[in-house]
């Protein structure tokens, strides 16, 4: 079996899951990664996507919407600015996503616009991936 690491998420409403996992999907704003067991000490800006959590029993998908994550040799913390199960994200929580940040980059600097137009297309693509419409 894998090595097993501690791996926790948590979010200003709650904590989502604290657990033992073999490997953690991480969607890093610099690019996606995964943390296992030992991994070199990295902290990490996330952007909105899925946290992939492979442990004991099985996968388990969680939606980011931004955040952090700490991962040190013995595990892995991401403090999300939201998060849910992803079986929980229903149509009307991606439309909401998409409203705040299309009002977020519609209300930007021009220095963020970018950024924030990069985090519209973000939320669209875990639309897509959970099967639902992002009306961005």
């Amino acid at each position: 079996m894998a090595d097993m690491m501690q791996f926790d998420l948590v979010s200003p409403e709650r904590r989502l899951t604290s657990t033992e996992a073999s490997a953690v999907q991480i969607p890093g704003a610099d690019g996606d990664f995964t943390a296992m067991a030992q991994h070199a000490p990295t902290i990490a800006t996330l952007r909105p996507g899925i946290v992939t959590v492979q442990g004991a029993g099985g996968e388990e998908r969680y939606v980011v919407t931004g955040g952090f994550a700490e991962v040190t040799p013995d595990g892995t913390t991401v403090l999300a600015e939201r998060a849910m199960p992803a079986g929980e994200v229903t149509q009307d929580i991606i439309d909401d996503f998409v409203a705040t940040a299309v009002a977020a980059r519609d209300n930007a600097t021009p220095e963020m616009l970018d950024q924030l137009s990069k985090q519209v297309g973000d939320i669209a693509l875990v639309a897509s991936e959970l099967g639902l419409q992002s009306k961005a």
